[in-house]
């Protein structure tokens, strides 16, 4: 039996449970909560798997266990706490019941130190979803479930009418992270920007950045298949790792956007960043190492190097606004290559693993599904 889980037969909510076993998943019964005053309870619809999921389950990365993971997540909402009250999304619409939503991965106090210095990503007593030890009424809080309890202080986002999964899943994690880490940089007009790894974060930094019209978009990766994706996204060069060196823009990077991890590519960002650069660390979110840094260079050089760590929920509503405005420009909806049912979850895992998609989905209420041009098994 789970760990601080109170199991019934008679619930109808059920949640695919980590316990802290590589690879493995118990799908449970779970009372299905009401909400209380300032709470939501939402059905997912869909939950797309990030790499910090991945990471978890391959025993990379430490969580509290047992819990729900997956925290790319839309849902549709069930239940209001408080149904006589007024509820608002981030953009000022008002939510109904049946509304499709995304939210930000952390719900925020307001109150505490992190909160009052606009860090709401660290708020210091936050729910971070898809993140939470499942215990007492806090076991629905993951994507990888048939519901999820919105807790108070969770910024909301209504989605535009006929945004798909594919595209409105990522949104709560990925894609506001890339808001986060470009709002810094300031006007990128006529500016040459690197990406460094073109998975779903590097593919739609390239996207956001030449929208915001940056002239040269340099994507870098080891994979031949996925520097193959990035010209759609936006890129105007591609390259293998190091291959700046030898590159005709090499001293000429405005801003660097890592979102790899990868050691290696951090040096190479900061060997190549121009006078008044910005390095923008996104990536590295799980042990692999350290960086030698000449702090000769950073002074000279008026170097900026900032880490990027989620997102405030400013930036969840700026996501969805370039997704719903782009989602025709731009191939995302192309990046999910294969949705699993909720009972299948932990070979949706090994499909991600294996394979290396950018994305893999569980949907609580769909069969396996390969998308037109998708890898077969």
């Amino acid at each position: 039996m789970s760990r601080g889980i109170s199991l019934t037969d008679e619930s109808p909510s059920r949640a695919a449970v980590f316990e802290g076993t590589r690879g493995q998943l118990t799908l449970l019964s779970v009372p299905r909560p009401a909400p209380g005053s300032g709470e939501l309870l939402v059905d997912v619809l869909g939950c797309t798997l990030c790499g910090s999921d991945l990471h978890t389950i391959e025993g990379r990365r430490r969580v509290a266990t047992p819990t729900v993971l997956g925290h790319e997540i839309v849902g549709r909402i069930a239940a209001f706490g408080d149904p006589d009250l007024p509820w608002l999304d981030l953009g000022g619409e008002t939510l109904a019941i049946g509304d499709r939503i995304v939210w930000a991965i952390v719900a925020s106090c307001g109150a505490c130190p992190a909160c009052h210095r606009g860090l709401p990503q660290k708020c210091q007593r936050g729910v971070k979803y898809g993140h939470e030890q499942a215990v007492d009424r806090r076991v629905l809080t993951g994507g990888l479930a048939d519901a999820c309890l919105l807790a108070g202080g969770t910024s909301i986002v209504k989605l535009p009418a006929g945004m798909p999964l594919e595209v409105a899943c990522p949104a709560g994690c990925a894609t506001a992270t890339v808001a986060a880490a470009v709002e810094p940089a300031g006007k990128l007009a006529g500016r040459t920007v690197a990406v460094f790894g073109l998975g779903l974060l590097g593919l739609t930094a390239c996207a956001m950045v030449q929208t915001q019209g940056a002239a040269n978009v340099i994507a870098i990766d080891p994979s031949p298949a996925r520097r193959a994706r990035a010209t759609a996204f936006g890129a105007t060069a591609v390259l293998e790792p190091g291959g700046l060196d030898s590159h005709d823009l090499a001293e000429r990077l405005d801003l660097a956007i890592e979102v790899s991890g990868s050691p290696a590519a951090v040096s190479e960002a900061i060997a190549h960043a121009t006078v008044g650069g910005g390095i923008h660390l996104v990536g590295s979110v799980a042990p692999a190492g350290s960086v030698a840094i000449d702090p000769e260079r950073v002074v000279r050089r008026l170097l900026t190097i900032r880490g990027i760590h989620n997102y405030a929920p400013r930036h969840l509503l700026a996501a969805v606004r370039f997704l719903d405005a782009q989602r025709d420009a731009f191939p995302f909806l192309t990046l999910v290559d294969r949705w699993y049912s909720l009972d299948a979850s932990a070979e949706a895992f090994a499909e991600a693993i294996r394979s290396q998609a950018v994305r893999v989905g569980v949907r609580p209420e769909r069969p396996l599904e390969i998308l037109p041009g998708a890898r077969s098994s």
